[in-house]
């Protein structure tokens, strides 16, 4: 299935890039997410009379993107759970925590920009967390989770 982007899609191609799909990711994510575009003659029309406003819509994504960044960077936050003797947690600090925290701090970040590769925080300590902000912006932030009282 061949597609037009309409933003920027990691691993696949940048705005106004015509590609190759399986029907199913284009049918069923990219197109319905608002990504994409099939590549028939008459969206290729409406996507080239639209360019210059997809790219400025690209272009102040990337600069807001970047101004949270510039608020993110050096943030540490603090996060309190319970927690056994030998610094185990009951239970875990998983996205949604993280998130919740930093938008607490003052920059609003949604869970799903929180990137925890090892999966869910379960011991108590300082912890580097990377945040994805858009597909060309990372920040990473310390989080230190401590025991409750």
């Amino acid at each position: 299935m061949d597609i037009i982007l309409l933003k920027k899609v990691g691993g696949l191609g940048e705005l106004g890039d015509k590609v190759a799909v399986r029907p199913g990711y284009g049918r069923n994510f990219l197109i319905p997410t608002g990504c994409a575009v099939p590549a028939t003659e008459s969206n290729l029309k409406a996507f080239e009379a639209r360019r210059a406003e997809l790219e400025a819509e690209a272009a102040a994504m990337l600069a807001e993107a970047e101004a949270r960044k510039a608020r993110l960077e050096g943030t540490s936050v603090t996060i309190a759970r319970k927690a056994g003797e030998e610094g185990r947690l009951f239970g875990s600090v998983g996205t949604s925590d993280i998130a919740e925290a930093l938008t607490d701090s003052g920059v609003e970040v949604a869970k799903s920009e929180v990137r925890l590769s090892e999966g869910p925080f379960r011991v108590i300590g300082e912890h580097e967390v990377e945040l994805h902000l858009h597909s060309d912006v990372d920040v990473t932030v310390q989080i230190e989770i401590v025991p409750a009282d």
